[in-house]
């Protein structure tokens, strides 16, 4: 589904990613741990093409077209989707009209504004005076509307309550685990990708990762089992990570 080949980036005037590679199959949710400033909410900013980021080198494929070089809102045509950390205010844009023009001039889907604790927002400007849970709501029921078939998640958990937490994690494994076809035939089914980054792993206790990634210092150090990896991070630190040593010995 996405495939990144010795991707780097510059932001800000300097280089965040130091040739970057990675995958993601179809069906597969893979997570992104890393420290702060190892460059993780830039990988998913260069993923979705956001104007501050430049690729000074290397190449991003989805579903095995290159599109490296392809503006935001076709990334979006696409299937690619993302729920950002700090996502802007959006003055003078109701949160219910962009909702449903997401989904195509639907309005069916401002009945599930519930689902998500966002019926009281739908006439307010995008994200201004909102709360952290609130954003996070707000974004989740966007992607919602969107459907992408795959899906960056920049720290879901972050900023968000514990009694939210729940909410949320059942939202983002509803929105991942949505199925495509509408037979019966389980074998038709097919999961959303995702790549999500975390810091706390509170969200993989709702969606079920697949895979692992460490990113340090602008370039992935090692893979593996996300629990594992959560794990070893928790009881040992990045600098002591089994995993990341065991791939430095080996280089």
């Amino acid at each position: 589904m996405l495939r990144i080949e010795n991707l780097h980036v510059e932001a800000g005037g300097r280089e965040i990613l130091k040739g970057v590679s990675l995958e993601v199959k179809e069906g597969e949710t893979c997570v992104l741990f890393g420290p702060n400033g190892s460059g993780k909410s830039t990988l998913l900013a260069a993923i979705m093409g956001y104007g501050h980021c430049t690729v000074t080198s290397g190449k991003i494929y989805f579903k095995g077209t290159d599109i490296t070089d392809m503006e935001v809102d076709e990334r979006a045509k696409l299937g690619i989707g993302m729920m950002m950390q700090r996502p802007p205010n959006v003055v003078g844009v109701k949160l219910g009209d962009l909702v449903k023009v997401t989904a195509g001039n639907d309005s069916s889907i401002l009945d599930k504004a519930g689902e998500f604790r966002m019926e009281n927002f739908l006439e307010r400007d995008i994200n201004v005076g909102f709360s952290g849970g609130e954003i996070k709501r707000s974004e989740l029921l966007q992607l919602t509307a969107q459907k992408p078939d795959f899906v960056l998640l920049d720290e879901p958990e972050s900023g968000v309550d514990l009694e939210s937490i729940d909410l949320i994690g059942k939202k983002v494994h509803n929105l991942l685990y949505e199925k495509k076809c509408k037979c019966e035939n389980s074998k038709c089914s097919r999961h959303v990708s995702a790549l999500v980054i975390t810091h706390t792993g509170q969200i993989l206790d709702y969606i079920g990762a697949d895979k692992g990634y460490v990113l340090q210092n602008g370039v992935i150090r090692c893979s593996g089992r996300p629990t594992d990896l959560l794990k070893d991070i928790r009881e040992r630190g990045y600098k002591e990570c089994i995993t990341c040593r065991a791939v430095n010995i080996q280089e």
